[in-house]
């Protein structure tokens, strides 16, 4: 850590220019207009294959949300001084729990192209969980685990703008009240939020452990989000002053150990349920070993952990932008990836996992994050000027 005063940047004081913001704004809502009106006609002639995609699509969205909330959360109850130049970014990431919220609203006219629960059919299993797994439950459920997370992320986001204007505000102290019980809560929604959401895909099958497998899947989707969101503030927003390679080498870091750990619960789970051997367990891998989605299986594995350990491994790529811009992207990717191979077989022989509804539902979606990523950057400073923390953050570097 150097003694030499740092001076905060102009560029951090500024939200994103209004010119270039309101220029990418309009682009993304065109395309998101084009995309959902393709969406409709998809849910019309193919509703099966279009709500399953779809559901695959508003999870990811939902997921980086809800695991950027858990960065934001983490950074306040460790004290973390050095990630205190990437908070406001961080908390325009939670910004997309919203848009998630509403994207999920469709799924409701389609519960019964996608769950089995939710049709008149139901066998002797399924019924002995009717109190559970039924339309109206599962809808104030949805509705409860959004209104959590959002509520938590408009609580420390308006604080910190408040800050921003009032340096009286305290650092730590006030958020760390909400901070424990918020993790707990946030940690329990997502966890019945994956049981809901795509366990439930197959109301015969279960997994102690598949909230987890969501969860560390969710935080390194969202770390990715975040990296990608930080280098675009140096490059495009004049940061390099503020996010230094020191950030860099330190999201590396995050990263490395948090790929690592989705490999650790996928490899968990699956070696518990090879081990016992219980058919009413091991139907989940028998699909995903079927109809193609083996060789996906493989890829996953490759692509999400294999490939990226190797690359970050070394400590110059950590610090490399480039580098981690480009993984960052592949991570996302691959976190989507991921969330095909947890939904898509349950539709069995039909699952195709390429099919010309994916572009429509994708740039529906994304085109929706990008507005709002857009949106939060440009209505507020891209750095939390008014925290004290800033200018020790600014100076940070790895021992």
């Amino acid at each position: 850590m150097t003694d030499t005063p740092i001076t905060i940047p102009d560029t951090a004081k500024r939200p994103w220019k209004p010119a270039d913001a309101s220029w990418f704004r309009g682009i993304q809502a065109a395309v998101a207009v084009a995309a959902a009106a393709g969406c409709v006609a998809a849910a019309a002639f193919h509703p099966r294959q279009f709500f399953f995609r779809y559901l695959a699509a508003a999870v990811f969205l939902a997921s980086v949300g809800a695991g950027s909330l858990f960065w934001l959360l983490l950074h306040y109850l460790t004290g973390a001084s050095w990630s205190t130049v990437m908070r406001r970014l961080i908390e325009h990431a939670t910004a997309l729990l919203l848009p998630a919220a509403l994207l999920f609203v469709p799924l409701i006219f389609g519960l019964e192209n996608i769950f089995s629960w939710a049709s008149e059919g139901r066998d002797g299993l399924t019924a002995a969980k009717q109190a559970y797994l039924n339309g109206p439950f599962f809808i104030v459920r949805s509705a409860g685990y959004f209104s959590i997370w959002i509520a938590l992320a408009l609580a420390f986001r308006r604080r910190s703008l408040r800050q921003d204007s009032d340096t009286r505000q305290p650092g730590l102290e006030s958020p760390n009240k909400l901070c424990a019980p918020g993790m707990i809560m946030l940690a329990l929604t997502a966890t019945f939020a994956a049981f809901d959401w795509i366990m439930s895909l197959d109301p015969h099958w279960y997994s102690n452990i598949f909230g987890v497998y969501f969860w560390a899947g969710s935080i390194s989707g969202s770390l990715a989000l975040i990296t990608l969101f930080a280098l675009w503030a140096r490059r495009r927003s004049g940061l390099e002053r503020l996010i230094t390679v020191e950030h860099c080498h330190d999201l590396g870091k995050l990263q490395l150990g948090f790929v690592s750990f989705w490999a650790y619960i996928a490899f968990s789970q699956y070696l518990l349920i090879w081990y016992a051997n219980i058919p009413e367990e091991t139907v989940w891998y028998v699909q995903r070993s079927q109809n193609g989605w083996g060789t996906a299986s493989i890829v996953l594995a490759f692509g999400r952990f294999i490939l990226p350990f190797l690359i970050l491994l070394p400590r110059g790529a950590k610090r490399s932008p480039l580098v981690l811009a480009c993984l960052s992207v592949w991570l996302l990717a691959f976190h989507a990836f991921d969330l095909y191979w947890q939904i898509l077989p349950t539709l069995g022989a039909e699952a195709y996992f390429v099919h010309w509804i994916d572009p429509l539902v994708w740039t529906l979606v994304l085109s929706v994050g990008l507005w709002t990523l857009a949106t939060a950057a440009s209505d507020h400073p891209l750095a939390p000027v008014g925290d004290p923390r800033l200018s020790r953050a600014m100076a940070f570097e790895n021992e």
